[in-house]
């Protein structure tokens, strides 16, 4: 089941990545979000929990949306039989070019 705690430890972890690579430092990721580089660095350390306002922010800033997240959950899903209740989704980054699958 993907809840809300599911996708913060996913954006949290994905910017600690990205911190970890050196593609955005804490600092720069604070002051562009507006808020102390402190309280970015207890954030991504758990010491103080991520709010809903500073994910979005985040998200924002990082040019990701919250379905990004839940995408990536059903594409690991687990298929259970042809007509299983959790098929895995069609992947429409391999079709031919010019040919869709309808929604």
């Amino acid at each position: 089941m993907l809840d809300f705690s599911t996708i913060r430890g996913r954006l949290l972890a994905g910017v600690r990545m990205r911190v970890r690579n050196g593609e955005i430092t804490e600092r720069n990721l604070a002051r562009r979000i507006g808020l102390s580089q402190p309280h970015v660095h207890n954030v991504l350390k758990g010491e103080k929990s991520l709010k809903l306002e500073v994910a979005d922010l985040i998200l924002k800033e990082l040019g990701l949306s919250v379905l990004d997240f839940v995408e990536e959950a059903e594409w690991r899903a687990p298929i259970i039989g042809a007509c299983g209740p959790r098929q895995l989704l069609h992947d429409r980054s391999r079709e031919p070019a010019g040919q869709s699958i309808p929604n």
